[in-house]
């Protein structure tokens, strides 16, 4: 009997252990730290958070399906590219999209066909 009871208190500090980590840590949860360009992006920030491969998805049908090369949203008309548009603003690709891929644990194949931008010195 004493060996079940120690057991299963074993099993509880192991099962426990991680809402324990985040109590002494005051951490209760992890989200990556993102280097934010200042300025508008092509939609708000909240919305590209959730939806920002649905944009781009329907970015690469309407210009390599339809031959669209323009974007229209509250925030103005932009040119349809990631190189031109996105990553002109998002140029480090180490400091902003590995973060939140990496964390989501996601590969996305952008870039297949895209180059990955060099990192811009700081100034």
């Amino acid at each position: 009997m004493l060996k079940i009871i120690a057991g299963l208190v074993c099993f509880l500090i192991i099962l426990f252990s991680p809402v324990g980590y985040n109590i002494i840590t005051g951490r209760t949860y992890y989200v990556p730290m993102l280097k934010v360009p200042q300025g508008d992006c092509v939609e708000s920030t909240v919305y590209m958070r959730k939806r920002h491969m649905e944009v781009l998805e329907r970015w690469r049908n309407a210009y390599v399906r339809d031959g669209i090369k323009r974007y229209i949203s509250i925030n103005g008309i932009y040119r349809i590219g990631l190189t031109g548009t996105c990553l002109k603003c998002h140029s480090n690709k180490a400091e902003f999209c590995d973060r939140c891929h990496d964390y989501g644990g996601i590969k996305p194949k952008c870039w297949d066909c895209h180059h990955i931008p060099e990192v811009k010195a700081e100034k």
